[in-house]
């Protein structure tokens, strides 16, 4: 892991994206390099990267699972691919029973196919066997969400895989690092509080955003 800059607040998420390009100044100019990002706000970030290093941009469609009573504490994610993964702390915390687990994984999946298809339209996905791949977010909390699209994203047989977070918790960034190969997070705060509360502005990305933001790049 490698905290890049001081710890401050990010304008937007295009200026995160930047920060986040300055720290993989290394992968610069190189063919062998794609930017995958994560939708929603993982794309604003990705295109700044991709811009910034001359490298090809796509999504990378996960799904949270959230807990049925608490949408936004996850209790896992799903990924492009049938890769699954649990929090196990929160699942044993909260007692979720295992047929709770494969009703949301179901709804999940279902919005996960509808977003490649929203995004991409009748664009191939980008191959991205035996190249270095940033994997990109607007921020970890858990990390259960990026940990799942890493695990995917090894079924596609990558040469590297490169996670890259304007802003995470250091913990997260650690656990991560036993996953990717490399992880560059931008900031360390602690206490973390939420990903929102870094940036000065923070507004939720839209499906049309994406669709107009993967067209230019």
């Amino acid at each position: 892991m490698r905290p890049t800059e001081l710890q401050a607040r990010f304008s937007d998420r295009a200026q995160a994206g930047r920060v986040l390009a300055r720290a993989l100044s290394q992968y610069a100019g190189r063919e062998d390099v794609a930017v995958l990002a994560l939708p929603r706000g993982g794309v604003p970030v990705g295109v700044e990267i991709a811009r910034e290093l001359g490298a090809p941009l796509d999504v990378f469609v996960v799904r949270k699972l959230g807990l049925p009573e608490q949408p936004e504490l996850a209790m896992g994610a799903i990924a492009s691919g049938g890769v699954r993964v649990l929090n196990d702390e929160v699942v044993e915390a909260a007692a979720v029973p295992p047929e709770t687990i494969e009703e949301v994984a179901a709804r999940e999946q279902g919005e996960l196919v509808r977003r490649e298809r929203e995004y991409r339209g009748e664009r191939p996905a980008l191959r991205v066997e035996g190249k270095t791949v940033i994997l990109v977010d607007d921020g970890l909390a858990t990390g259960s969400t990026m940990r799942a699209a890493v695990r995917a994203l090894r079924e596609q047989r990558p040469a590297q895989i490169v996670v890259a977070s304007p802003v995470a918790p250091p913990a997260t960034c650690e656990v991560l690092g036993g996953e990717a190969d490399e992880v560059v997070c931008a900031r360390t705060p602690e206490p973390f509080v939420a990903i929102g509360a870094w940036y000065e502005r923070f507004p939720q990305v839209s499906d049309h955003e994406i669709r107009g933001l993967l067209a230019k790049a």
